[in-house]
């Protein structure tokens, strides 16, 4: 294979050490999102609280199944593959894309036994996870996958074709409450918001999106404070997005949020990842919006699908894996300056107030909690 047409593929394979300056992350070339890892409970949960969507949303549902058919996998195609098709979905996040994927490979494998068919599947799960060796979520979601479809002690004693159709149906299963995580997110949120309000939201997550739309449909009056999101300026796509829905926005420089946290009711945010501590991995400066709220007694609030949560436990903000983005300060930076380009930080328990999440609405506790008890 050519080396550009690999690149093309892959915007970041597994880093090399010895290669030069850290490679950016593909998450944020793409634009995708992070994470993923959840209790044993999860599907249950899940299961029921996307049972009271609209019929509207069941019958998007059944189109996205559909089009689960018509995917390389259910034609032998890679897992890069349809994890490519997967991704490229408007609405598909990166844990999503990962997760539907590895349901395909179950379903167009030729193993004959379980043992060769849960190699098959590792194999696949780790070639997914070196796609992009910075992405948390990427990695998590695989990892969430493998533990929830094979963790089952009677699959021991079915035949194997039986044993084989219930992974089918729990791998599909799982995929395709994961892509309802928004809109029951976005339900379960709308008590947290009250008519004339003001809502800090920092950057571009598509989870908050979808809470303020559901909020402006129900005819709430409300206005937004969006930060710009520098370098990547994630923040004015948010704002024209919210624009176009009829809401009240105003955008703030990043070094704006202390100044203007006065006007502020609650602060919304999403998250690449939520970490066994209650804490969560966002974007960089969602911890320095949470200092400043916290000292306000602003509430924040995280919105993050559950597939999110991840077996981490950060002790400090450089205890985790990096992930870089480039920085343009639109003029030259002299030479033997050096440029700080994480690209994420990590927000502890203690300055977040609620998560908002498809499992219901969580303190930080209940979110380690849940995740201990997963792999005791």
């Amino acid at each position: 294979m050519e080396p550009h047409a690999a690149a093309a593929q892959n915007p970041n394979p597994t880093p090399n050490a010895s290669a030069g300056p850290p490679p950016i992350s593909a998450y944020y070339q793409t634009r995708a999102e992070h994470h993923a890892v959840v209790s044993s409970d999860w599907l249950a949960h899940a299961a029921a609280a996307a049972a009271s969507l609209p019929e509207a949303d069941a019958a998007a549902a059944a189109d996205d199944s559909a089009a689960s058919l018509l995917s390389p996998g259910s034609n032998g195609g890679g897992v890069i593959e349809e994890f490519n098709f997967w991704r490229r979905k408007p609405e598909a996040a990166e844990a999503v894309a990962a997760i539907m994927a590895l349901a395909a490979v179950i379903r167009s494998s030729r193993a004959t036994t379980m043992m060769e068919l849960e190699i098959e599947l590792k194999k696949a799960s780790d070639k997914l996870k070196s796609w992009d060796a910075t992405s948390i979520s990427l990695s998590a979601a695989c990892d969430l996958f493998m533990r929830f479809v094979t963790r089952t002690s009677h699959l021991e004693h079915e035949k194997f074709d039986a044993a084989k159709s219930r992974l089918i149906e729990r791998g599909e299963k799982f995929g395709e409450i994961s892509l309802k995580a928004r809109k029951t997110i976005a339900m379960l949120s709308q008590d947290f918001i009250s008519d004339a309000c003001t809502i800090l939201v920092h950057g571009y997550s598509r989870v908050v999106l979808e809470v303020l739309k559901l909020a402006a449909s129900n005819r709430k009056l409300f206005r937004v404070l969006c930060t710009e999101g520098r370098p990547d300026r994630t923040g004015l796509r948010m704002s024209n997005e919210l624009a176009a829905l009829g809401i009240p926005v105003k955008v703030l420089i990043d070094s704006a949020v202390a100044y203007s946290m006065d006007e502020v009711d609650m602060v919304f945010v999403g998250a690449d990842g939520v970490v066994e501590s209650g804490g969560i991995i966002n974007m960089m400066g969602t911890y320095q919006i949470a200092l400043v709220a916290q000292s306000m007694n602003k509430p924040v609030y995280v919105a993050a699908e559950s597939y999110k949560f991840a077996r981490l436990y950060p002790l400090d903000q450089k205890d985790m894996t990096p992930a870089h983005r480039p920085i343009d300060f639109g003029v030259p930076i002299p030479a033997g300056v050096e440029v700080e380009t994480s690209a994420r930080d990590y927000t502890p328990p203690q300055y977040l107030t609620l998560l908002l999440t498809d499992l219901g609405v969580l303190t930080p506790s209940v979110v380690s909690d849940e995740l201990i008890q997963l792999y005791l």
